[in-house]
């Protein structure tokens, strides 16, 4: 049973706030950047040819010759469906005639490239029509009509017009007819329709797009040999995926039955997504309990202090309990985007403020560090440790880079990012018929169903005093305080508010013209690894709010190999530079220097000397050009 539902996306509008100026950049920068990409438009970035795929596939649909057919890998069509997205969540808080008229456009050619019988996919429309349903492993057909699935429930909710819904609804009855009236067997190689199946039935209430995200979570891992016996029946491959290897997509039991989070990180937090909506909606505790288990193999045993999901570079994967190495950490974007849908997900069948807590820490880290601060260059691996020389080079890093790419031939994080900020306010706020829930601070202007009319000022995550004012009606109003606030403040029209904790949410009954004042602890604070993880061993981290700091080599005499942190030193804060990294605070250390020796190896003691270290919120790291960064420093006495 849901307890509280996401907020609408028109719901919510950003103020002068920190995320109202992301999702201004978003707006002004990114999107616009981002659809010359597609265009292959951008001077100097990664191909991408996704708008032409489209144009193409139309043509061959057509009879017509298709020129330079088809290019990218065989999920490109995803781009377009997550900068689609994008740009619907951007037109509720911008609304912008120039837009909407490009994404219009977008959408024309994507219906013209949609098969007679629903089928929609430009790879295999220009490639391979015979192919079709063939490579389930490696085709990506399902997860990208999942991915446009919720593109278009994402623009008929910001401009009702029902162009790609329409298209996507026919996709949906298609895959319905193929894999449940026709009885095909298997299930997605590359879980996601699951989740843009339920959000399709939430929009438009048709019930066999329910049934077909039923279908897709039941039949997952039931067959665990589905895959090898998929790849013996066919003589072609898009890159020669071992079907043997069930854990890499979450395959090797069925789904219930599943205990750690294993395999493909992406992959897996888009299927525990799915899995949790399906949970709720369905009232089924089974499949309930299955996600928290999974969630608490994630948090509990398999995720970075920074959010980030995903140990290793082979797989783009999960490894093994405790294995959380920082220079070579994967730590892909898009999973810590998928590790906020799954805490959002479990935020509707169970009020707890873990769930927040880890939606924060992922999206204000990793997240954020996704995306270079002009909105144009980004990293699709997130690693807490970067040594130039090292990283990048050695085969071990190949995978961490020291700077971030304008775009990249897989391209699914940046559009990811973009709509994942354009949409903050649906992880922010939601509600229930009685209650309203702030999950996340986000200053602006949000209105509920029940005819609460809410309004937030802060400058949150640098300013630690969240101002609430009651616009209009009257409701019961649960917040959330943060795990990392051990002390907090709460008065209500100016009178001391005192109340417990309930699952880390303060719950009150609020009315037209109150006033909630929230004062969060802005202390900074060491973090210390547990000593289960073998890499960090004797390190620490330092922290602010929900910002995990890092220590760059541009503030440290361009060395932070020779730097360590005094154990309990003192950690002082600076002021807010508004020139500094597009605003931030650094913070600074008692540290100690080891100088430079001669050798690689010495039996002298090294020296010594006592410095200031410097550190930075780790989501600013590279973008003063390329040097070392490390989150986790060693601490010495």
């Amino acid at each position: 049973m849901k307890v509280q539902k996401q907020i609408a996306q028109k719901a919510y509008h950003a103020n002068h706030s920190f995320i109202g100026r992301y999702q201004r950049l978003i707006k002004q920068e990114v999107i616009p950047y981002q659809y010359q990409v597609l265009c292959d438009e951008a001077e100097g970035a990664e191909k991408s040819h996704v708008i032409a795929n489209f144009i193409n596939a139309g043509k061959a649909l057509r009879g017509e010759d298709v020129g330079d057919g088809f290019y990218g890998m065989v999920f490109q069509d995803s781009d377009a469906a997550k900068w689609l997205e994008a740009a619907a969540y951007s037109l509720t808080v911008f609304p912008d005639a120039q837009l909407e008229e490009t994404v219009d456009k977008l959408v024309d050619l994507i219906a013209e490239a949609q098969d007679e019988d629903g089928y929609l996919n430009t790879y295999f429309t220009i490639k391979d029509k015979d192919k079709r349903w063939t490579n389930l492993l490696e085709g990506h057909e399902l997860y990208c009509s999942g991915h446009m699935m919720e593109a278009a429930c994402a623009y008929y909710e910001a401009t009702g017009k029902d162009k790609l819904l329409k298209v996507m609804l026919k996709n949906a009855a298609h895959i319905y007819k193929v894999f449940v009236e026709e009885g095909k067997e298997g299930y997605p190689g590359h879980p996601e329709i699951e989740l843009a199946l339920m959000r399709m039935y939430h929009l438009t209430g048709e019930d066999y797009c329910l049934e077909l995200a039923k279908h897709f979570v039941d039949v997952r891992g039931v067959d665990n040999e589905f895959f090898l016996k998929e790849a013996k029946k066919r003589d072609w491959k898009v890159w020669g995926m071992i079907p043997e290897d069930t854990d890499y997509n979450q395959s090797s039991a069925p789904v219930r039955e599943q205990k750690d989070a294993v395999g493909h990180s992406v992959r897996a937090v888009y299927l525990y997504t799915g899995m949790a909506d399906l949970a709720s909606e369905i009232e089924e505790k089974e499949l309930e309990r299955a996600c928290k288990t999974l969630w608490d193999s994630i948090t509990q045993r398999r995720m970075y202090v920074t959010g980030g999901i995903g140990s290793t570079g082979i797989g783009e994967a999960f490894t093994v309990d405790y294995d959380l190495p920082g220079d070579t950490a994967y730590c892909e974007t898009c999973a810590s985007i998928g590790l906020m849908f799954f805490a959002s997900r479990m935020l509707e069948s169970e009020i707890k403020g873990d769930y927040a807590d880890v939606m924060e820490r992922a999206f204000y880290n990793t997240v954020l560090a996704g995306m270079q601060l002009d909105g144009k260059r980004f990293f699709y691996v997130n690693p807490l440790e970067c040594i130039p020389g090292i990283t990048g080079k050695a085969v071990t890093h190949k995978h961490d880079l020291t700077m971030r790419p304008k775009w990249y031939a897989c391209a699914c994080c940046p559009p990811n990012t973009a709509r994942l900020i354009s949409s903050f306010g649906k992880y922010a706020y939601g509600e229930n018929a009685d209650t309203v829930y702030c999950h996340l601070f986000a200053g602006g202007e949000v209105s509920f169903e029940n005819g609460l009319k809410l309004s937030c000022e802060t400058e949150y995550p640098y300013g630690f005093t969240v101002n609430y004012k009651v616009l209009a009606g009257s409701s019961r109003l649960a917040i959330h305080i943060p795990g990392w606030s051990k002390k907090y403040d709460v008065t209500v029209n100016g009178n001391s508010f005192i109340q417990d904790l309930q699952d880390g949410y303060l719950y009150m009954d609020v009315k037209e013209g109150d006033a909630i004042v929230i004062t969060l602890d802005e202390k900074p604070y060491y973090v210390y690894a547990s000593s289960k993880i073998p890499q960090l061993s004797g390190y620490t981290a330092v922290c602010r709010g929900p910002l995990v700091y890092c220590f760059e080599g541009v503030d440290n005499e361009e060395d932070v190999l020779g730097l360590s942190l005094k154990r309990g030193g003192t950690l002082q804060v600076a002021d807010f530079d508004k020139e500094l990294l597009s605003g931030t605070v650094k913070i600074t250390a008692e540290g100690v220097r080891r100088e430079a020796m001669e050798g690689l190896y010495s039996t002298d003691i090294p020296k010594e000397k006592e410095c200031d270290a410097i550190a930075v919120p780790y989501y600013t790291w590279c973008n003063r050009g390329e040097n070392q960064m490390r989150v986790w420093m060693n601490e010495v006495r």
